[in-house]
This record gives structure tokens, sequence and C-alpha cells, in this order.
């Protein structure tokens, strides 16, 4: 079955539909923390689909909602109103912070990203994008202009208006410094980017609290406060891009962004926000929601099925305490990397919050001690495979490993990850 299914997708998928792993992994079934391929063998998942399966596999509660909603009312459009779309909006204007009020669906993070910049520029009725590098934000014409990310990039960038910050890569300063002496020059130097690149006023700064594609680049405690100062100043709203970091994944509170203190204008969600289930969410002020008199629709966006999923994904997450299951197995997790890159040199860094944790691999015997070393990983990745431990990669180089379980994660599935982690780098 497996050869079939392998044989159907290299002739029939675009070759651009990448794929992990040597021998391609078939998946047939998956239940709480586990996945099983077509040869019967059992993985403990600690990727979760790409940060999305936030409550497991084939949730109970998420599936039956699914199932009710399916048996009542399918689809519609946006152009009629539908319950379970307006309860959801009720809900994100409870569950992110500040002004928040207003809500757009759509089917992905990558339209959530692309209706933000509209927005952005509309309530403003200024251009400039001021985004991050290593940054990624989906893969249409413009949301590819915001990635930074060469490998992710087929055609030169044609969208003018979206100007490339350094980012908070502590690890590896673009600037040559070291935090915290740097006075987080990385931040500061958005006002010159400004100043030269743009007409003085721009639309938003766009930004993930976490780069999820970029290697889980975690910012200093004080980096947001300092650069939104900054962009505030010339004019800019602040896009807080959560597809990754929402729903409660990096600890104790839903958004990410709540960590650092600060107030998002507009606020992107999808992956995690429904368990699998296609959504996409922007969510922002009445001041910029208000700001669009003309007409929209979204044929998929709000769909009954896909929102009553994440009404039902939010309230697990709620009524099991999930975020603080990711904060307390979260540091369980780091505690157990930290001690990995206390043995094995060519592990140069561990970073990330909550059950969002990253690995960046390395060669110690490069002239600087730190060079990206991605042939290693893809060994682990082929290791971890054969001991049946599911886990993602990414960064501009390819060198970091992403541990991301469901948020149902238990103590002894970290511990039995951890272990298998130990032995892929032992075996070199």
């Amino acid at each position: 079955m497996s050869e079939q299914i392998e044989s159907l997708q290299k002739e029939y998928l675009f070759p651009c539909v990448a794929t992990y792993y040597d021998r391609p992994l078939t998946l047939v079934r998956g239940k709480g923390m586990y996945l099983t391929d077509s040869q019967g063998t059992e993985y403990l998942d600690f990727f979760g689909g790409i940060l999305t399966v936030s409550v497991g596999h084939c949730n109970d509660a998420v599936n039956q909602a699914v199932i009710e909603q399916n048996h009542t009312l399918q689809h519609a459009s946006t152009l009629y109103i539908n319950e379970p779309q307006a309860r959801l909006a009720m809900k994100m204007a409870e569950v992110t912070p500040g002004d928040l009020s207003k809500s757009f669906f759509t089917s992905s993070g990558t339209e959530a990203n692309e209706t933000a910049i509209l927005f952005a520029r509309i309530a403003t009725g200024r251009s400039d994008i001021i985004a991050l590098r290593h940054a990624y934000s989906g893969r249409s014409e413009l949301a590819l202009g915001i990635t930074a990310h060469a490998s992710w990039r087929p055609m030169p960038s044609s969208i003018p208006y979206v100007k490339h910050a350094h980012n908070p890569y502590c690890y590896r300063c673009s600037l040559g410094l070291t935090y915290p002496g740097c006075d987080l020059r990385c931040a500061r130097d958005i006002e010159e980017l400004i100043q030269t690149t743009t007409s003085g006023q721009i639309a938003a700064f766009m930004a993930e609290p976490i780069q999820g594609v970029g290697g889980f680049i975690t910012p200093p405690k004080e980096y947001f406060q300092e650069v939104l100062s900054i962009a505030k100043n010339y004019g800019g709203l602040f896009i807080c891009d959560e597809v990754q970091t929402g729903c409660g994944r990096t600890g104790k509170m839903f958004c990410g962004i709540e960590h650092w203190d600060v107030q998002p204008d507009i606020m992107t969600f999808a992956k995690g926000l429904a368990n699998g289930l296609p959504i996409g969410a922007t969510v922002a002020t009445p001041a910029v929601a208000d700001s669009y008199t003309g007409l929209s629709i979204s044929t998929f966006g709000g769909n009954p099925v896909s929102t009553r999923g994440a009404l039902a994904t939010i309230e697990f997450i709620e009524s099991n305490r999930l975020a603080d299951n990711a904060d307390v197995l979260g540091a369980r997790l780091r505690q157990g990397l930290e001690a990995l890159k206390a043995t094995y040199p060519s592990i140069g860094d561990v970073r990330g919050m909550g059950l969002m944790q990253a690995i960046e691999v390395i060669d110690p015997s490069s002239p600087d001690g730190k060079a990206p070393d991605p042939k290693r990983v893809l060994r682990v990745f082929e290791e971890t495979r054969r001991m049946g431990l599911l886990i993602g990669k990414g960064g501009l180089y390819g060198n970091v490993i992403r541990l991301t379980p469901p948020m149902i994660v238990s103590a002894d599935e970290i511990d039995e990850a951890l272990g298998v982690l130990d032995k892929a780098f032992a075996a070199g």
C-alpha cells in the first residue's frame, strides 16, 4: 500500500510538495499523541502537523462537534450568517488582548496574514510594511514577499513596499553583538530603516512573537516594547502573527505576544486554532476593522464546520488548562534539552517557550565553532523515525530541530522523547 501511494504522490502531485525523510512516511491513522503509518508502525508525534494538532489527533470532543455540525449545516459562505462563525468571533474577542474585538475568517494562515496587511494599509492610508528577516508568513505572492528565506522564494519578491529589518536572532546576531550588552541594536536599527527606505510613515510593523519556520527565534524580553515604540512613532500599526504561537502553545496565556506585555492592533491565527481543520482568523480593533467600507467575501472563510471545530478546540484548551500544561511540561522539555546541550557539543543553542522548543545543531569543529550542520539534523531525523518519534525542522540553514507536541502531552511522553533524542545524537 505504501509503495502504491508513494507512486501516486510522485506521479500526480507537484514535485515542490516537500516531504520528510529519505523514504517518505505514509500515514493512515492518528489518535491522541500518536500516528500510525501504512506498515502499522506507531510514532509519538512531537511536531503536531506543524504546530496544528493542538489538542491531540482525532480529539473526541472536537470530532463530536464537527460531526454534529456536518449533520446540520456544512457550508453557506460569508454572504449568510451562521451561528458557529458568530460565536467564534465573540470567543476570539474574549481570548485576545486589549481592544481586539472583530474577526475576519479565512481558510489559512496565508490568507489571514494577507488580510491583516490589507487592513493595515487601508486603516493607515499608507503602504510600507516593516517585516523581519527569517520571517515566514505563507505561500502566496504577498506572503512570500514578507517571508525572508531564500529557500522558500522561487522568484525574486515583487512586493516593493515590504522592508526587512534585522531580527532578534541572538545566537547569530547579524550585527555581531551579544545580548544584553548590545543595547537592542536590532530593534533600534528599524528607525534608520524607516528613515532611509520609506516615506517616513509606515502602515505596519509585522512580526511573529517567536519565529516559527525561522527556527523558533525568541526575542529578548525588552525587544517588542523597544521596536514598537519606534514603529508607532512613525505611524505604524502592529500586526502580530500568532499562526504558530497562538492557542496556548507558549504556556500560561492564549496568545504568545502576551509574554512581552504589548498590545497588537491586528492579530492572525490559523494552524492550532481548529486542531487541523482549515481556518484562518484575522482579529483587529474596531478602528482597523471598520476602516474598510467596501465589499469583501470569503467563500470558505467562516465555514460552519471549521468554526465549530475551532470553538470546540478552544473550549477543550480552556477546560483542560492546556496552556498551563504547556507551561509546566514545556519547562520539563526545556530542562531535558538543556541537559542534552551540556552533553553534545553539536547542540549549539536551545530556545523557545512552552511547548515550542528548538535545538540549533552546529558543527563545533568549524572555524567559529558554530557553523550550521543540517546534515547532522537529517541523521537525527532518520534515527528518531527509526525509534518511533516524529520531529520537525526549520531555520534558514535547515539546522534547527523543532519540538512541538500536541498540548495534551504527558510527563512520561516528554521523557520518552528526550530519551530518543539522546540516543539519536549519541548515534552521530
